[in-house]
């Protein structure tokens, strides 16, 4: 009789303890991100949880009654780390939402995100054809072929109708080549030579020589920001500076975080994108000021990517009120629009795609300090191969 009571007792103890697991459970919101936190892509993904940060800092870590956990998970800059990391967080971590990283990592884990019907918030990708893998992704970031085309398109005008275009191999690289040739021989331009570069610890040396040897009026470049540094130097050290080639490209090129320790060299190199530090705006004064004061850095394109995606989580938690209905939280996603440190921005309502401002920048100096110098805004850019569909 006595062994039975213990048992009883110990029983109501463990669905007491599921009950209160339960509820606790039910009252918290698991944001998973798998970013490369170390690995060659390692200052993008820190850069994407640091904004990420900074915004559940702000706003508080309860939106709509629920609290939020964020989960990070290094993907060591590897597709297969971060595909195995992204299917535990959703089968073993039970995630309501995934803050996406790269593109390698995101293509195979389309199909687990619909299945599970868990929405990913694209932060880091860049490569249109992901958002088209599943109706569960919405992007945050950008996409190269929104900077890649206009950047051409301002090329051209400007009378810049010889060019080179240097990638780095990989989808990101081939979508903003493949962009900017099309757009640049529409309009007229020749494409003198197309090089392609190992996304690895590239030695550019080699390539800026052929680049020199073909003479271009321009010089297109996408190479992760992380590698922007060690390009500016190379470019420099065979002379492309003085020899009256134009440094163009998307904004990975001047990466605002990277742009103090690439020199004078970079002063005049023009690149189209969705942010920069020097933005015009009081919300984005606000938001660069804590930037640096709470991570002794300048804010980057990176960092506005993922504080844009957890505003995109809690507006969308607040619509839901709190649900955490994967159909629910992506319809709410999908059509919201706000006024982000980089400017107005949207979530496409049909596509999930990143609708934005696109900037045309110049490399200047500011108060002793090399800036992206916002001097062309296109408004309301759209990617220009979903647009076209």
């Amino acid at each position: 009789m006595f062994c039975r009571c213990i048992v009883r007792t110990a029983m109501f103890l463990a669905i007491a303890v599921s009950a209160t697991g339960n509820a606790r459970a039910q009252n918290i919101v698991k944001v998973g991100m798998v970013m490369p936190m170390t690995g060659a892509l390692a200052a993008a993904g820190q850069q994407v949880v640091a904004g990420a940060r900074l915004y559940i800092k702000q706003h508080g870590d309860t939106v709509a009654g629920k609290q939020i956990e964020l989960v990070v998970k290094d993907g060591a800059s590897s597709a297969e780390t971060g595909k195995r990391l992204l299917q535990e967080l959703i089968v073993n971590e039970k995630i309501d939402i995934i803050g996406g990283g790269l593109t390698a990592d995101l293509l195979p884990g389309a199909a687990l995100f619909t299945e599970a019907k868990i929405p990913a918030v694209i932060m880091l990708s860049s490569t249109t054809a992901v958002v088209e893998k599943s109706s569960f992704f919405v992007r945050t970031s950008c996409t190269l072929a929104q900077s890649s085309g206009i950047i051409a398109d301002w090329a051209i005008k400007s009378g810049l109708t010889k060019a080179v275009t240097l990638v780095s191999e990989f989808a990101p690289g081939l979508e903003a080549e493949q962009t900017f040739a099309s757009n640049y021989k529409a309009g007229g331009g020749q494409i003198a030579e197309t090089i392609r570069v190992p996304l690895r610890s590239p030695d550019f040396a080699p390539f800026l020589q052929h680049v020199h040897d073909a003479a271009p009026q321009a010089l297109f470049v996408f190479i992760p920001s992380v590698q922007a540094a060690t390009f500016a130097k190379q470019f420099v050290e065979r002379g492309l500076d003085k020899a009256g080639i134009k440094l163009i490209g998307p904004g990975d090129l001047t990466d605002d975080e990277a742009l103090s320790k690439m020199g004078d060299a970079m002063l005049g190199v023009v690149t189209a994108h969705f942010y920069s530090a020097a933005h015009p705006s009081e919300l984005n004064k606000t938001f660069t000021d804590a930037y640096q004061k709470t991570y002794n850095a300048r804010a980057n394109f990176m960092a506005v990517s993922g504080y844009d995606g957890m505003h995109a989580i809690y507006q969308a938690l607040k619509k839901t009120g709190g649900s955490t209905d994967g159909t629910a939280l992506v319809a709410a996603m999908k059509g919201a629009a706000w006024e982000s440190p980089r400017g107005p921005m949207s979530i496409d309502r049909s596509t999930g795609e990143v609708v934005q401002n696109i900037y045309v920048r110049r490399v200047e100096k500011v108060d002793g300090e090399l800036r992206n110098v916002e001097f062309v805004t296109f408004s309301n850019v759209r990617d220009p191969r979903v647009a076209a569909k």
